[in-house]
């Protein structure tokens, strides 16, 4: 589900919201939504998780386990990340370095039927 789906507001370079004119155009399903009605959520905090890979271990070897011990993960390089919102699979992603950290690019948008 993309922005443009919403109906939200664009946002500008310094993140101030881009308004636009009284006449919006309604949604696919015929509904006359704006972004100005989900104006209430959209302080809401929520969690963001960006999963790399998952493992299971013994706690004999978590505990044997010291700096430069390697953790082997269940996704190979180059494979698509999961990304969570609220413990809820919402998007696939690259991980990606911005400025000297590390951020991820939303490449798939999952619908709740693919979940």
């Amino acid at each position: 589900m993309s922005s443009s789906d919403l109906n939200l507001p664009e946002l500008s370079q310094g993140g101030q919201v881009q308004t636009q004119a009284a006449e919006e155009q309604p949604h696919e399903d015929g509904s006359d939504k704006l972004a100005a009605d989900l104006r209430p959520v959209f302080d809401v905090p929520v969690s963001v998780q960006a999963v790399i890979g998952r493992t299971t271990v013994e706690v004999s070897k978590l505990l044997q386990m010291g700096p430069g011990s390697v953790l082997e993960l269940d996704r190979r390089v180059g494979e698509a990340i999961d990304i969570y919102v609220n413990s809820r699979l919402v998007a696939r992603g690259e991980v990606v370095v911005v400025d000297d950290r590390l951020g991820v690019t939303m490449t798939e948008i999952i619908k709740n039927s693919d979940a």
